[in-house]
């Protein structure tokens, strides 16, 4: 009988190391035999993927993929979070943002799992003479208020504080923050605002209101302008380090400035991406702590809300996978508060069920799933680890480039922070249109048939400021014009889908046809003759010895039944008759926006 070691785990111990060249000599076996002839490391580079910021993320990480100690939990420079006990316990925070007067739904909201209110009040948002009803029957010394108030923080905060008082709520037990966030706002808006009745309310919080911050450092204008990663950090410490000689100017210390800021990020479903970002963001501004002579108040204070850019308005239903992606990776991440938009946030104002869907991702992920019973779950990953190295590297580098002009505010007025975005979204843009970038119900697997989802509008939000971006935004313009010709034709622009030789050898390019012209509204036809088709486009759809055989002759069959232009589902090549090919990676937002300007869909 064989004895086991004394601890009776040891499970690789007996195995040789083995070297890294070997397995790269492995994978060149492998891509050698899909006629890819590559070596040694340019195997594994062969595998790598291509992000933003220049960043590369590899096929496999070892413990040779080193980073810098992430520290323990609670302490500098704070990586693994700001507390040491994590989230473990009770949870992050459930944040639900409300931008209409609707009393019940925030009662509703805080009886079934939200923990927290954010309230956008005033322009674009709550009246101000409304909020005290919007309180009604919350207790405000257990449910904490974050307030979104634009331009004018101060009104909004001297009623939050009003009511307050004449509630009974203890100075010590307010919590939340009254929002200010004059270039926050500017970014948003293009109006210039002023610091100093943000620097009022952080005084007055720092010698009243121990458990109430004043300022908000919000990231989100420049996700939602198309910025990368890097670029969402490289803003938020420049704008926090703004903020920072503002608060010391108006007589604060440094301590107590950096304890009136709260950070706002986004969350998406690049999961990886976004845990290493709220990673690499604390570390960071602990160096900037550090740098100002407070290392110990550079434990960042998070609030995470899932992307506004991820969410789509075909197939809504999609966004409640995305949205949960990203709540979880918010809270691997280590997130204090995590917003989880409601499906249908693109569509207008969220209904009954989309809030509940909304606060319940984080409830089942904390309740049902213990996600928050681990601290810093990611943590020890070479991959993770390497990833937010490399992200925190890319981010001080833009906030470097951000003070070399002069700080956020100055780049903001300049354009060159714009111009920085705007570069980052065309080369988003251009994956996108390529498909390079799917996006699931709109740019892959659409559906035409797809009854809308329908909403009330939501107020108009602040803009004249950076632009807001979705990620469906040009597929969304082609599927208007296909509505608006349905509407008034009652028909949509079809192509007829020619399929050759045996199912084997069609199938596949005949779906990724279907699926391409759809992305544009285009219904596909199968069945039947051209003639009987009702399209004035086709495409060719098999394999290339198909092609070889059949390709000309039934290319020239369809131009005499009447199709005026003929497509092939392949790479390009020599074919007569055939006028253009689609293919994997084709820009196929091009190729559908000519598809029906000929067809003369407007």
């Amino acid at each position: 009988m064989t004895v086991l070691p004394d601890d009776g785990l040891e499970l690789a111990g007996d195995f040789p190391d083995v070297p890294h060249e070997q397995w790269q000599r492995l994978v060149a076996g492998v891509l050698r035999k899909s006629g890819r002839e590559v070596e040694g490391a340019e195997a594994e580079e062969a595998l790598s993927t291509a992000l933003e910021d220049g960043l590369r993320t590899r096929p496999l990480y070892t413990a040779h993929d080193t980073a810098p100690e992430p520290g323990l939990p609670g302490f500098a420079p704070y990586v693994r979070g700001g507390r040491a006990e994590g989230n473990t316990l009770g949870g992050w925070d459930v944040r639900q943002r409300h931008t209409v007067a609707d009393g019940g739904a925030v009662l509703t909201d805080l009886e079934n799992g939200v923990t927290s209110l954010w309230l956008a009040v005033g322009e674009g948002g709550i009246p101000l003479p409304e909020l005290g009803r919007v309180l009604d029957g919350v207790l405000l010394d257990l449910a904490p208020v974050v307030l979104d108030a634009g331009r004018e923080p101060g009104p909004a905060a001297r009623e939050l504080l009003r009511l307050y008082e004449e509630r009974g709520v203890a100075r010590e037990a307010a919590r939340g923050n009254l929002g200010a966030d004059p270039l926050g706002h500017e970014a948003r808006s293009g109006q210039q605002g002023d610091v100093a009745p943000a620097a009022e309310l952080a005084r007055l919080c720092a010698e009243g209101y121990p458990g109430l911050r004043a300022i908000t450092v919000d990231a989100l204008p420049y996700h939602e302008a198309g910025g990368s990663a890097a670029q969402e950090l490289g803003c938020s410490l420049a704008t926090g380090v703004a903020y920072l000689r503002d608060l010391t100017e108006a007589g604060l210390s440094v301590e107590q400035a950096c304890a009136q800021l709260e950070f706002r990020y986004a969350a998406t479903a690049d999961q990886f991406l976004t845990i290493a970002k709220l990673r690499a963001a604390r570390r960071l501004w602990a160096r900037v702590a550090e740098v100002c002579g407070a290392p110990r108040a550079g434990a960042q204070l998070q609030h995470v809300v899932t992307s506004p850019v991820m969410m789509t308005r075909r197939d809504p239903w999609v966004n409640m996978l995305r949205t949960t992606i990203a709540t979880l990776a918010a809270g691997a991440g280590g997130a204090d508060s995590v917003t989880v938009l409601p499906f249908d946030h693109a569509l207008g104002l969220p209904d009954a069920f989309a809030r509940r869907i909304a606060r319940n991702t984080s409830t089942i992920l904390i309740e049902e799933s213990h996600l928050s019973r681990v601290i810093d779950p990611a943590g020890g990953s070479w991959y993770v680890e390497r990833l937010t190295d490399e992200l925190a590297h890319a981010g001080w580098e833009f906030l470097r480039r951000i003070e070399r002009l002069g700080g956020m505010a100055a780049a903001l007025r300049s354009g060159d922070v714009e111009q920085d975005l705007a570069e980052t979204w065309r080369a988003r843009t251009a994956r996108l249109a390529k498909r390079r970038e799917p996006i699931t119900g709109v740019s892959e697997f659409p559906h035409l048939a797809e009854k809308p989802v329908v909403r009330e509008s939501a107020p108009e939000r602040p803009s004249g400021g950076l632009p807001r971006v979705r990620r469906d935004e040009a597929f969304e313009a082609l599927r208007a014009r296909s509505d608006a010709h349905l509407a008034a034709t009652g028909s949509r622009p079809r192509i007829f889908l020619a399929a050759l030789g045996p199912a084997a050898a069609h199938t596949a390019r005949l779906t990724f046809a279907s699926n391409l012209f759809q992305a544009g509204g285009i219904e596909p036809v199968t069945g039947g003759t051209f003639a009987e088709s009702g399209a004035t486009e086709a495409v060719l759809c098999s394999s290339d010895a198909v092609y070889e055989e059949q390709a000309a002759a039934r290319a020239a069959e369809l131009r005499e039944a009447g199709a005026s232009h003929v497509f092939l589902a392949g790479r390009p090549g020599e074919y007569p008759g055939v006028d253009a090919y689609v293919f994997a990676g084709c820009d196929a937002v091009a190729v559908l926006s000519a598809t029906l300007d000929r067809m003369g869909v407007s």
